[in-house]
């Protein structure tokens, strides 16, 4: 195996769906991968497929990552081992469908440790790394939906617009210590998400759901061009443009009839 060890890629939720693609597509690139998520046996067979492939190093690791004891031990772990990670992809999520009120509150709590804690945790200890060393690179995944509150994504929209806006501001604020932060912004797109967000997919979803390989490689180019954030797909980019130059009362509407609520 040969490793870059000036090239280390962090990436979480790499176990299925995007971070699985973003995984084949920075071991095509050479890059050395620490690969994180909770399903251990998906972690690992990914990983030798990438050895076996491409050759490069890849490190498993096991984490609950709403769990920040156990993503501070994560960074203790990899910085005990001179482990100098140069790009974080922020990509462990989770979403679920359905009126707010009829979701068990321990559900959309855990949603929030997730999609906004965590990946809070992660940016802060890893960007401060980063900061120091006057380089690196982050991608946090939002998505379509941080752009406006869905009806039955309630928790879900908010949390990706936190994402987004998380994102918007430490660009500006990290560039001038060589550090790129990037939003990517995917619509539906088949990764198996709406399968655990127990998501109601309509014939429109179906007609535009994009495969992970454009909408990741869409991510690494705007990562490495210095962009503050990237929407995937005509489509896509056709319904922001909507969104910012329409009434909320107007976009939502049509918003809850292409998500089928």
């Amino acid at each position: 195996m040969k490793s870059n060890e000036n090239a280390w890629v962090l990436i979480t939720g790499a176990s299925s769906g995007f971070g699985e693609e973003f995984a084949r597509q920075y071991a095509a690139q050479g890059k050395s991968l620490v690969l994180v998520a909770r399903r251990l046996d998906r972690l690992e067979a990914l990983s030798r497929e990438l050895r076996e492939r491409f050759g490069v190093t890849v490190i498993v690791e096991q984490v609950d990552l709403s769990s920040i004891a156990a993503v501070v031990q994560l960074h203790q772990r990899l910085s005990e081992r001179n482990i100098v990670i140069d790009v974080l992809i922020n990509n462990a999520g989770h979403g679920l469908q359905g009126p707010f009120l009829d979701q068990p509150l321990d559900e959309s709590l855990a949603m929030i440790d997730l999609d906004i804690a965590s990946l809070t945790a992660m940016t802060h200890l890893f960007a401060a790394d980063m900061r120091t060393r006057k380089r690196g690179q982050i991608l946090m995944v939002a998505s379509l939906l941080s752009f406006q509150g869905v009806k039955h994504f309630a928790v879900y929209s908010a949390a990706k617009a936190y994402v987004l806006r998380f994102s918007d501001a430490l660009h500006r604020e990290l560039k001038r210590d060589g550090v790129v932060v990037t939003a990517l912004c995917p619509g539906m797109s088949d990764t198996g998400f709406a399968e655990s967000a127990r998501q109601k997919l309509t014939p429109i979803l179906q007609k535009v759901m994009m495969p992970p390989q454009p909408v990741v490689s869409a991510g690494i180019r705007a990562l490495q061009a210095g962009r503050m954030s990237v929407v995937p797909g005509f489509g896509n980019k056709a319904i922001t443009v909507l969104t910012w130059a329409t009434p909320r009362r107007f976009h939502q509407a049509l918003m809850t009839r292409v998500m089928g609520v």
